[in-house]
Formats: C-alpha cells, sequence, structure tokens
C-alpha cells in the first residue's frame, strides 16, 4: 500500500491536536474517517502510530520522528501555496525589461523601485540600451517588454504608443521661465543644445523651428546630457518631458506648442502570452507616465 497525502493530513491533524474528534474537525471529515485514515498510513507504513487506550491515544515513538519528516514537508507545500497566491497576485515572479535611455536612466528605475516595494518577491532585470537594441532583445525572448522610439515596421509585436509631448528646458531665471507655452517665435535667437542628430524627432524639431535664426552649441543623442548642458548654461533644449522631469528643481521645463511628438512605443512579444504581472506593470508605468506629463503641463 502506497502513502497518499489524504492519510498524511489526517496523521498531522491527530499529532497537532492530540485526538481523532478534534482532527475530524479540524479537516471537516468524520471520525471514523480520520481513524481509516490513520489505519491505512499505519499499514502503509507497516509500524503503529498510536498506542490506545479506551477514547485516549498516544503517539509512539516513531510517530513522532515521522512527524519532524512531515512538518518539513508541510512547510514547504505552504511554501509553495504562498509563492502561488504571491503570483496570483502580482506580488511575484520576474520581469525583464529593455527601454531606451530618456525612460531607463529616470522615470523607469523610480517606477520600479515603487513597485517592487509593494512587492518584496518580485525580480526584476532593467536593461538601458538605444532603441534598435531594444527591439532585437524583445524579438530574442531577453526582454518582456520594451520601451523604444518610434516609428516599427517590424512585425510580431503588440504595440502601443505613448503620447510624449516635447518639452523646452531652460535655466530658471531665464526670459522664457515666465511663460506657460513655448511657441517656436519665442525660440529666435536662442543657442539651442541639438538632441538626437538624424532622427525622426530632430527633424521634427528642425521642421517646428522652421528658418528661425538660432545656434546650436553642443549636440548629444541623449537628453538626460542636454539637460545637464543646459543646467551649465551651455543653452536651452528641446526634450522628452521624462528626462526633464527628472531636472525639476535645478531647470524650468514649459510645453512647446504646437507639440511635437517624440514618439515613444511599447513592444510585447506577440509569440509569447503576456503574464498578469506584466500586465499590471504596464498599467502603473502608464499611469506614472501620465503623471509626469500632467505635472510638467501644468
Amino acid at each position: 500500500m502506497r502513502i497518499n497525502a489524504r492519510q498524511v493530513e489526517a496523521f498531522r491533524a491527530v499529532m497537532v491536536t492530540g485526538s481523532m474528534t478534534s482532527a475530524a474537525e479540524l479537516l471537516g471529515v468524520s471520525q471514523p474517517a480520520v481513524s481509516r485514515l490513520i489505519r491505512d498510513l499505519e499499514l502503509a507504513v507497516t509500524f503503529r502510530l498510536f498506542e490506545r487506550r479506551g477514547n485516549q491515544i498516544t503517539p509512539t515513538p516513531e510517530a513522532v520522528s515521522l512527524l519532524s519528516e512531515v512538518e518539513r514537508a508541510f512547510v514547504g507545500l505552504a511554501r509553495i501555496s504562498e509563492h502561488a497566491t504571491a503570483i496570483r497576485s502580482h506580488q511575484a515572479g520576474s520581469l525583464r525589461i529593455a527601454a531606451l535611455p530618456a525612460l531607463a536612466m529616470g522615470a523607469l528605475p523610480r517606477f520600479v523601485g515603487r513597485f517592487m516595494r509593494e512587492r518584496p518577491n518580485l525580480q526584476i532585470a532593467l536593461h538601458g540600451m538605444p532603441s534598435h537594441l531594444v527591439i532585437e532583445a524583445v524579438a530574442a525572448g531577453q526582454a518582456d517588454l520594451g520601451y523604444a522610439v518610434g516609428p516599427l515596421e517590424r512585425p510580431g509585436y503588440y504595440i502601443d504608443s505613448i503620447e510624449s509631448p516635447a518639452v523646452v528646458v531652460m535655466p530658471e531665471g531665464h526670459r522664457l521661465a515666465s511663460v506657460k507655452v513655448v511657441r517656436p517665435r519665442d525660440l529666435a535667437g536662442e543657442k539651442i543644445v541639438g538632441v538626437a542628430a538624424d532622427t525622426l524627432f530632430r527633424s521634427r524639431v528642425e521642421a517646428a523651428l522652421g528658418e528661425l535664426p538660432r545656434s546650436v552649441p553642443a549636440e548629444t543623442p541623449l537628453s538626460q546630457i542636454a539637460c545637464v548642458l543646459v543646467s551649465e548654461g551651455v543653452g536651452i533644449a528641446i526634450v522628452d518631458p521624462f528626462s526633464a522631469s527628472e531636472f525639476v528643481g535645478r531647470l524650468v521645463a514649459r510645453p512647446l506648442r504646437p507639440e511635437i511628438d517624440v514618439g515613444m512605443l511599447l513592444l510585447v512579444p506577440r509569440q509569447r502570452a503576456t503574464s498578469a504581472l506584466a500586465q499590471s506593470f504596464v498599467s502603473g508605468f502608464s499611469a506614472h507616465l501620465a503623471g509626469i506629463r500632467a505635472s510638467l503641463a501644468s
């Protein structure tokens, strides 16, 4: 006869409660059912587990020895159950996220930190890289989620656009710091740090500024570097709102109208199912980004 889980459960209940009747109440079954399970377990292990004297039962030394192993097994099962509950409630699991520097250097890790504080059993791998490498990482199965600049013609992804209207960043005390909205004509004669040459975003900036007289004292591929240059008095810059948000208190950011879209995308691999944890992360991070945009637009 083989041991089964129900017999072990009944044995543990009797050992914990001290009687067949109390064990039956704990398990929600009849007392004869518990007695039968204990008898079957004794047949399976081929030794007595309890000495019976009338209505009283006393565990044998063999039963005490067996209980220690049973408790270890139950602790393991309890941990599995707790972990399953954590996964079900999005409190545990793992995520691999690849993102362009504009998000990976500020807004994304800040949100990840908050997300993980509420989920102590969560593991996240966060990688910052250029957009073309983000796309490759998601395609190769090295990332569960990717954040990159668009457009993207490549198939195999679920794609969601992230609205990202650019802002103008400037030092405190700049002549445009007092305005609520900056117009292209307001930038005439300014020193403007060039950002992301040979990209769609840069093309949109150049188209918006047209023939406006201006100088470009410095160039950089990254908005974060542009913001540092602005803080050092090199000029002003047109950047994405998420990079600008990291410099609040050191720089002034103002909306630019008409809007210039930075064009960020969320990429999810189509060939793999998206976990509930990933869906929860995407929803929360989208709300986080919306909050950043709203704070810079006010």
